[in-house]
Order: structure tokens, then sequence, then C-alpha cells
């Protein structure tokens, strides 16, 4: 990411900005059979570098024109080709895979398949798919000259768009077959382009935000362990929050009993030391780091290698200091917009301003856990926003809608100062 537009081979920033806008998209690519299936291999790289998801579906006529496995290479998922295949269906039903996609883009569309999908013919898995879904579906027809002035085609065409299906194409030009006129497919770079236009800006689209969540386990001996009372729940629904904003969320996640959130990348660790090791890795190409994990202050100096056998006496266990991860992240040379929690049962606000002021963050979000109802293991929280220019209170909520909050807050901080750095 430069300056918040994404880096093309070409150079074109425009292109680049709208590309953004298919981060955490799902769509599905559907192949027909017909010579410009080729340009179906560098749609997908295109699709999949711009940060969609992309699941493969060809029909048997275009199997015979490029093979599923470039597709899978490409794709990095599985390509579907069999509308009954018991082993496909168990991976991921028709109907599930039809419900997954935001977007169905078949290019090339031939003229046969053109027509059956007019006449709602469920025949093959991507008509079938075409059927079943809410998700808008384009098209890019690919074919000879004369078969798309043809007037069986032109019709069909018709009763698509009449069927909201988007038309997209045909270019005019020279063909494999020798004729020069209307049906060539559009090049990858406008299809991916015209993708993209199918979704909104959202306030974080294309942005890599890297969120820690769930505390951490500080080892003692083989089966003892330091921990907190923290449930990841915050952390979780901000991860949630910042994949709806439109942002490629990598979340580092303690130990918790919680589902990953949908279009989340989840990294497990356990002890601070893995936590503050990924994050680093992680937010070396991150644009926001969301600190809301609730990180062991102490580790013990020595772990033992066998278990600690029980003593008539106290036991000392000498601890040392862990690694600040935050600071260590707002410290850095390149840092992204970096976002602090502070959990305080006294004098919040005062302590949330020190920590803002001492590690370098541009935002910190406290609370007070000491109020029943709130804060750990709790569904619901009531926080206040801080930076270095405002205070936003948040009043209690459920955690999911203040992970929406503070996720705007951010977006606005993050814009508000990249704006005054230009100015």
């Amino acid at each position: 990411m430069v300056d918040g537009i994404l880096a093309t081979s070409n150079g074109n920033q425009l292109f680049g900005r709208t590309m953004q806008r298919l981060t955490n998209k799902q769509i599905i690519l559907g192949v027909t059979g017909g010579i410009a299936a080729y340009k179906s291999a560098e749609l997908v790289r295109l699709l999949c570098g711009a940060g969609a998801d992309v699941h493969v579906v060809m029909t048997a006529a275009g199997q015979e024109f490029i093979t599923p496995l470039t597709m899978q290479a490409l794709s990095g998922n599985p390509v579907h080709t069999t509308l009954l295949d018991p082993e496909a269906e168990a991976g991921m039903g028709h109907i599930e895979l039809a419900r997954w996609a935001d977007l169905i883009l078949v290019a090339p569309a031939s003229a046969d398949f053109v027509a059956r999908l007019a006449q709602g013919q469920g025949n093959d898995l991507l008509a079938t798919l075409c059927l079943a879904t809410n998700a808008p579906i384009a098209i890019a027809p690919a074919m000879n000259q004369a078969m798309w002035k043809d007037s069986n085609t032109q019709r069909n065409i018709a009763t698509l768009q009449k069927n909201c299906v988007m038309v997209l194409g045909p270019a005019h030009g020279e063909q494999a077959c020798g004729d020069v006129g209307p049906g060539r497919m559009m090049e990858p770079s406008e299809l991916a382009t015209l993708a993209a236009d199918q979704f909104k800006f959202e306030t974080l689209t294309g942005q890599h935000v890297v969120i820690t969540a769930g505390p951490t386990r500080e080892p003692i001996d083989p089966v003892r362990y330091i921990t907190n009372h923290s449930s990841g729940k915050m952390g979780y629904a901000l991860a949630e929050a910042a994949a709806e904003a439109g942002a490629r969320v990598t979340l580092i996640s303690g130990p918790v009993n919680l589902p990953t959130p949908e279009r989340v990348t989840r990294i497990n660790v356990a002890s601070a030391q893995e936590m503050y090791e990924v994050a680093i890795a992680q937010t070396q190409q991150s644009d926001v780091f969301i600190a809301s994990a609730a990180v062991a202050d102490y580790t013990p100096v020595a772990v033992a290698d066998q278990k600690i056998k029980k003593h008539p006496n106290s036991m000392t266990i000498e601890l040392k200091p862990t690694i600040d991860i935050v600071a260590s992240i707002a410290a850095l040379e390149n840092k992204p917009f970096t976002v602090g929690f502070a959990a305080e049962t006294q004098n919040v606000i005062g302590y949330a301003l020190g920590k803002l002021n001492k590690k370098n963050l541009d935002m910190i979000v406290a609370n007070d856990v000491s109020v029943e109802g709130i804060g750990f293991n709790s569904d619901d929280n009531a926080v206040i926003v801080i930076s270095a220019d405002n205070q936003i209170e948040l009043p209690k909520a459920s955690k999911r809608q203040l992970a929406r909050n503070i996720v705007d807050l951010i977006a606005q901080q993050r814009n508000k100062e990249q704006l005054a750095h230009y100015e």
C-alpha cells in the first residue's frame, strides 16, 4: 500500500484504487467453452491479487480449453466442475457455494451458456449456481461475431438484461477464426475493474488491519500457566467489524472458545512472546494495528521441564516483564495507525491518557472493568475512545455494536491524520 493506493504492474493508480473494492469479496468465476478461456487465468490472477477470494466453476466445454489444475493453482481453491460430485459436495455443496458468493462472473460466456441461462436451465453446476444465488450475476460474452449478431443470441441477451444480469461487452476486433467484429471477450483488466465496480467503498476498503485478541498464557510448567479472564469477545467483534468495513483482517488470537469471523485470517498464539513475534511480522505491511488482547504483564523467569510437585510449604515463582507489544508496534519507523486498549479499575481516563502519550499511540480505547456487567467475559461493554484531540464516550452496548462504532472512529481519525499530513 502506498498512500492508500494499491500498487499495480502498469502503475495505474485509478485502477488500483478501484480494485481495492475487491478486498475480502467472494467471487465465483464461471468458465465456459471458448478460446477466450485462456484469458480467464489472468482474470483470476487479477481478482486474487486485489484481495478477492475466488472459486472457479468450469463447464465440461471450458475444461477443453484450459485445465482445472491451472485455475486451482491461480485461485488457491479447489475448482468446481461437477454438479453431482459427492466429494465436492462434502467440501462445499452447490447451494452453500451459491450463498457464499458476493458476485458470479462468467467469463467467457459462450453462446450456448447464454442460451441456457436465459432459459433458466440448471443442467450443469454453473447454471445451477446462477439459479440458486441471490448474488449479482455478470457475464462476459465471447463468441464468433455472426453468433453474437444472431437474432436468437440477441433475444437471449435481452432476456438476461431484463432479469438484471449484467452483460459486460463484448469487445469488437479480430477473432480467433479470422473474422472481425463484435464478440471478443473483454480484456481481463477491464473485467476486473467492472467486477470491482459492483461493490462500494467502505470506511476501511483495501486496508490491512491487524488485531490482537484474547488472553495470553505464560507457562509455569508443562501443565500450569498464568493467564487472565479475557474472553476475546471484544477483539473478535472488532475483527468482524473491520472486515465488514472492507478491510483485509488478520486476527492474532490467544486461547479462546470463539469461532473465527467470516473473511478474517486467524493466527493462534499462546504466550505474550508468541503474540509479539507474530504481531511484528504481520504489521510490516499493515495500515492499522488494534491491540485489544489482554497480554500478561509478567511471565515466569524459568519454565520447569516437568510438572512441579505440590509442596506443603509456599512456593515462589520469579516473574519478569513481558514485551509491551503495542508500544513496540508504535515505535516502528513506518508504524501503522496504532490503537491500544486500557482496561482499568480506577482513574480510567487519566491512566488511558498516560498510555496514549507514553506509548506513542494514535488512539486508545478505555474501559472500567470493575463495573459489573461490562468488560471481561461480558457480551456488553462501555468505553471511552481517546485520541490526542478528542474523547468520545460510547455508552453501554453490545460489543458487536461498539466494535462497529470504534472501527468508524478509527477510520475517521486515520483519514483526518492523513489529510493533515499532506496539507
